[in-house]
C-alpha cells in the first residue's frame, strides 16, 4: 500500500478520499486554490500545498503546479477524485511518466471510453445493445441532418469527449439541429477540448440505470449491483438510489452482466460504471460508461459494504480484488440527494456566500458527506455541491421516510440551498410509487409551489 497520496481534487471528493487514507494509515497531500484556503479537505489532510488562484484552468486542472506538488512532497499517488481530472487520459500518462501511480483506469483505457462514439463502437463489439446512433462524429450539418433524418426525431445531440451530463442536448426537428449544431460543436470544444459531436436516437420516457464495476490488474471483473439515476435535471442528477428495485430481477441480472463483459472488453482496471438507458418495455440500451469514482457512490457503498475508495487505493497498489461475485450481497436500499448551493425559486440559480448556521441531520442509517462547517465561505467559482446526504433502509420506503426525517434536520443558514426542493420531491406520490423518468423532474417542476 501506498505511504502518501496526494487528492487531486477539492472539497467533499478531497474530504472523503483523506478519510479512507487515514483509516488505511496513509499519509495525505490537499492541493487547494486560494479560493479554497479555509476549506475542510485543507484542514483534515497532513500536508497541503497551493497550486494557484481560483480559476480552475490555474489550480485545480493545472497539470504542471499538480504534479510539481506531488513530486515536492513525496507522493506516491494521486487520487483524482470525481471531477476535474478523474477521467484525463493525458494526465494519466503523465503520472506515468513522472514515476506516479494514477488510482484509477490505464490511460488507454481512459482514453477509449472517453471518446463516446468510440465506446459505443467498442461495446457494440462485445455483445452490448447500444443505443440507435452512430459511431463515427457527424462533422458538418447536412451529414447530421441526413443521419437525423434516418434515425427519426427526437434525438440526442451528444459531445464524443462530453460526460456527467454535459454535451447533450434534446432536439425534436430539423430545426432544432439547425439552431443548435454550430452552438454545440463550439461548447464541445470549449468544455471538452473536442468539437466533435455524434447523434442517437433519443429513447423516450426511459430510466438512467447505472452499473458499478470494479476490476484489478489481475484481470479480475465484478460488478456491485445497479443504481438508479432517473431523476435528473438538464440531464444533472438531483438524486441516486441503490439498487433499482423498479426494473424486474431477470433484467437487472442482465445489465449487470453485461456491464461486467464491456468492463472485461476493454481491460478494465480499478473503478467505474457502466451506464444504460431502460425503456418502458424493460429493454435496455449502453450509453456510455465513466471511467472514473461516481459522486454517487456511497449508495453502493451501503448495500454492499464495500468501501469504494479504499478498494481503489488497494487495486491501484497492485492488489487482487477481495471477493468473487459470489461474495458480493445487496442488502437493502439506499437513497442519496446532493444538497446544493442553488435558488429552486429563482430557476435553480447558483448561491455563494458565507454559510451561516450548518446542522447536519444524523441518527440511525443516515450518512453525510461534506467540506462545509458553520463559518465556511462557498466560492462561487466551483461546483454548486454543499453536501451529499445518503439514508439506508432495510426497505426503500424506511429509506424514504428516513431521508425525509433527515432533511427535516438539516439546517443551512446563509444561502440558497435544495433542501426544500429534495422534500417536496421524494414527499411525491410519483415517487412513492416509483413512477419516474429522466424527464420527471422536468415536467414536475412547474407545478411546484415554493
Amino acid at each position: 500500500m501506498f505511504a502518501k497520496v496526494l487528492i487531486a481534487n477539492r472539497g467533499e471528493a478531497a474530504v472523503r478520499v483523506i478519510r479512507a487514507c487515514r483509516e488505511l494509515g496513509i499519509r495525505t497531500v490537499a492541493v487547494f486554490s486560494e479560493a479554497d484556503r479555509t476549506c475542510l479537505h485543507v484542514r483534515l489532510a497532513d500536508e497541503a500545498i497551493c497550486i494557484g488562484p481560483a480559476p480552475t484552468g490555474r489550480s485545480y486542472l493545472n497539470v504542471p503546479n499538480i504534479i510539481q506538488a506531488a513530486l515536492m512532497t513525496g507522493a506516491e499517488a494521486i487520487h483524482p477524485g470525481t471531477g476535474f481530472l478523474s477521467e484525463s487520459s493525458a494526465f494519466a500518462e503523465i503520472c506515468a511518466g513522472y514515476g506516479i501511480t494514477f488510482v484509477g483506469p490505464t490511460p488507454e483505457t481512459i482514453a477509449q471510453l472517453g471518446d463516446k462514439a468510440r465506446a459505443r463502437s467498442v461495446m457494440r463489439d462485445a455483445g452490448l445493445p447500444v443505443m440507435p446512433g452512430g459511431d463515427a462524429p457527424v462533422r458538418t450539418l447536412d451529414e447530421a441532418k441526413d443521419f437525423a433524418q434516418s434515425l427519426g426525431y427526437p434525438v440526442m445531440l451528444k459531445a464524443v469527449g462530453g460526460g456527467g451530463g454535459k454535451g447533450i442536448r434534446r432536439l425534436t426537428s430539423v430545426q432544432d439541429l439547425i439552431a443548435s449544431f454550430p452552438v454545440a460543436q463550439a461548447e464541445a470544444s470549449s468544455a471538452f477540448g473536442n468539437p466533435e459531436i455524434y447523434l442517437e436516437k433519443c429513447i423516450e420516457d426511459a430510466r438512467h440505470i447505472e452499473v458499478q464495476i470494479l476490476g484489478d490488474m489481475h484481470g479480475s471483473v465484478i460488478h456491485l449491483g445497479e443504481r438508479d439515476c432517473s431523476l435528473q435535471r438538464r440531464a444533472q442528477k438531483v438524486l441516486e438510489e441503490a439498487p433499482a428495485t423498479c426494473i424486474p430481477d431477470p433484467i437487472r441480472a442482465k445489465l449487470c452482466e453485461a456491464a461486467v463483459a464491456g468492463a472485461r472488453a476493454v481491460g478494465y482496471v480499478n473503478a467505474g460504471t457502466w451506464e444504460f438507458l431502460v425503456d418502458r418495455n424493460h429493454d435496455f440500451y449502453f450509453m456510455e460508461a465513466n471511467a472514473r469514482l461516481q459522486v454517487e457512490h456511497p449508495v453502493t457503498e451501503a448495500i454492499t459494504g464495500v468501501d469504494m475508495v479504499k478498494t481503489q487505493l488497494a487495486i491501484a497498489s497492485g492488489a487482487h480484488l477481495p471477493w468473487t461475485q459470489d461474495e458480493i450481497h445487496l442488502q437493502g436500499h439506499a437513497i442519496e440527494v446532493r444538497v446544493t448551493a442553488d435558488d429552486p425559486r429563482r430557476n435553480f440559480a447558483p448561491d455563494a456566500g458565507l454559510v451561516g448556521r450548518f446542522d447536519m441531520p444524523g441518527g440511525p442509517g443516515v450518512r453525510v458527506d461534506t467540506h462545509v462547517v458553520a463559518g465556511y465561505e462557498v466560492p462561487p467559482f466551483y461546483d454548486s455541491l454543499l453536501a451529499k446526504l445518503i439514508t439506508y433502509g432495510s426497505t426503500r420506503e424506511e429509506a424514504r421516510v428516513r431521508l425525509l426525517r433527515a432533511l427535516a434536520e438539516f439546517r443551512i443558514e446563509g444561502l440558497a440551498t435544495t433542501v426544500g426542493f429534495h422534500e417536496r420531491l421524494v414527499s411525491d406520490p410519483s415517487f412513492i410509487t416509483q413512477d419516474l423518468t429522466t424527464t420527471f423532474v422536468e415536467r414536475w417542476l412547474p407545478g411546484v409551489e415554493w
